[in-house]
């Protein structure tokens, strides 16, 4: 249903800067494009398509709804460039996305939401001056968290998972500030992946087994499925229900790979800062119009 969207809009699009083309219906639609009554249409239309969305979403019931969203939020870089703006414009950008998703995550009830913010790739592929950037917005993004209303009223608990170590002090620092400030709540679990891999990850875990068993503290016997899971980052959440990635991008770029084994994948072409809430919910509705397969 997705894709079959996808394609009609593409199709339209096409059409649309073909008729362009011609002065007989450019002039009008300037016009039009430009017109304060025309906004105000489209804002209020846009604005009751949602809400109905929004309820369809609700009416489906607490089963249908994911209890963990995970999101691969790309298209910062791009956001800016097809604005010609700078990056840093479009990183600051997306982090104000995040508090709006979060927010609508929130409203929603769903009680996980992980985030793919910084991999592992991305600490040597990137430019010094690009991470300087990026470590900053963390900073200031995670002391905002240390206090704002939202969080604490909801009872979110604040956790960043990763190769942490592999970032500077500062950051660090506020890390830590920003998990003590909410380690006492248990209602909402905001899970942040930094310095993240999920090669990585595996790997971690399989030399803390290595270790376990050479310790004597594990059987090989008792090595599976579960005692991988239970020494994993994220060994506090369930398994995803549903992966979001914006951007255009169809891959995982090595997000929780053992974790998203049977999640439910969505993928849309808006760039993370352009994400809106009724993207968000044609998401889980598409995910809810879908019958769940384990191992088939």
């Amino acid at each position: 249903m997705s894709r079959a969207r996808k394609s009609a809009g593409r199709r339209i699009d096409a059409l649309a800067h073909w008729l362009l083309r011609f002065r007989i219906i450019s002039v009008p639609a300037g016009w039009i494009a430009n017109s304060t009554l025309a906004w105000s249409i489209i804002s209020r239309t846009d604005r009751i398509r949602r809400n109905r969305l929004r309820d369809r979403v609700k009416a489906a019931g607490p089963e249908m709804m994911p209890r963990h969203i995970s999101m691969i939020m790309d298209g910062n870089r791009r956001f800016a460039w097809n604005r010609s703006m700078d990056t840093e414009a479009g990183h600051a950008a997306g982090k104000q996305r995040l508090k709006d998703v979060m927010r609508w995550i929130l409203d929603l009830e769903i009680p996980y939401l992980t985030v793919y913010a910084l991999s592992t790739e991305n600490l040597t592929s990137r430019e010094g001056e690009e991470l300087d950037t990026l470590f900053d917005l963390y900073v200031s993004g995670l002391e905002e968290i240390s206090t704002d209303p939202m969080v604490h009223e909801n009872r979110v608990k604040v956790q960043v998972v990763g190769r942490t170590e592999l970032l500077p002090e500062h950051l660090r620092k506020a890390i830590a500030e920003a998990e003590a400030a909410t380690s006492q709540y248990s209602d909402f679990l905001f899970t942040v992946c930094l310095a993240y891999g999920g090669r990585e990850e595996i790997v971690d875990a399989v030399k803390t087994i290595a270790a376990d068993h050479a310790a004597g503290d594990l059987d090989l016997e008792s090595i599976d499925p579960a005692a991988i899971s239970s020494r994993l980052y994220t060994a506090d959440l369930p398994d995803p229900d549903l992966v979001i990635r914006t951007s255009g991008e169809e891959r995982v770029s090595n997000f929780l790979l053992w974790q998203i084994a049977y999640s439910e994948l969505y993928f849309t072409d808006v760039h993370w800062p352009s994400f809106r809430r009724r993207d968000l919910y044609e998401a889980i509705e598409d995910y809810q119009l879908r019958r769940r397969r384990y191992g088939s």
